[in-house]
């Protein structure tokens, strides 16, 4: 079901989603941020969580990831629970995550940074690395370069090129245009949809509403902790309600 004259709704389910959350409680420590929170993910999609600051968006992301206190509800990915799991776990999984902030290693090269990506591994996957350099073609050219010494836009697009050395079925990104000039913030969408026509999976957090919900299969406004709408991305901009409440008009 979903957002239709501004009504709350309840969240559809998907009987083959690849990533299923269910009664999501969870925080840091004591604070619990997140009540009751669903969400699905099918196999292939682009889904976006928006909604104001402070509605516990990247908290989603990083409970999926195992990073938060977990208090309660489910988890599900490609069948199997990962509630429980470190991030160390998870990755074998086929879960990659990009976090916001403090997401490459500074003092390493470009390329020393994408191995790091599979570290779990014996050795490098040359087929992987080819491909991450075909995708992001600066991270080739600058691979003896320290990323520390890149710009916003490079070091995003490392850390996201990191993160595709597994060749993970999803991709989980938290705000990967934040902090880049305007000219850079269609390149990166450019770049997230381009993964996403390969096959794999995104939930991505994004602060630009509007051009994620543009461009995304699904999306899901966050309010509170709680789920409010869920909807196609076309239909929540076409909201009157979800654009004038949470997009700006």
């Amino acid at each position: 079901m979903g957002a239709t004259g501004g009504a709350e709704t309840e969240i559809e389910t998907w009987s083959d989603a690849l990533l299923r959350v269910r009664g999501l409680d969870a925080g840091y420590g004591d604070l619990q941020i997140l009540s009751d929170v669903d969400l699905d993910v099918r196999d292939g999609e682009y889904v976006t969580i928006v909604g104001p600051n402070g509605a516990g968006k990247s908290t989603v992301m990083k409970s999926v990831f195992g990073l938060t206190s977990h208090m309660g509800g489910t988890v599900t990915f490609a069948g199997t629970e990962i509630t429980a799991m470190d991030p160390e776990e998870i990755i074998y999984e086929g879960l990659g995550y990009v976090p916001q902030n403090d997401n490459v290693f500074a003092s390493l090269t470009v390329r020393e940074n994408l191995e790091m990506g599979a570290y779990i591994l014996d050795e490098t996957p040359e087929d992987a690395l080819r491909e991450v350099f075909q995708r992001f073609p600066i991270l080739e050219e600058r691979q003896d370069q320290k990323a520390g010494t890149m710009s916003g836009g490079q070091q995003q697009m490392l850390a996201m090129g990191r993160a595709l050395m597994l060749s993970p079925e999803m991709l989980l990104l938290d705000e990967p245009s934040a902090g880049l000039a305007p000219d850079l913030v269609d390149e990166m969408f450019e770049k997230v949809s381009e993964i996403n026509d390969t096959g794999t999976a995104i939930l991505m957090v994004e602060q630009n509403a509007k051009e994620a919900l543009r461009r995304c299969d699904r999306g899901y406004v966050l309010v509170g902790g709680e789920n409010r709408y869920e909807d196609a991305g076309e239909t929540l901009l076409a909201d009157e309600t979800v654009r004038q409440d949470f997009l700006g008009g």
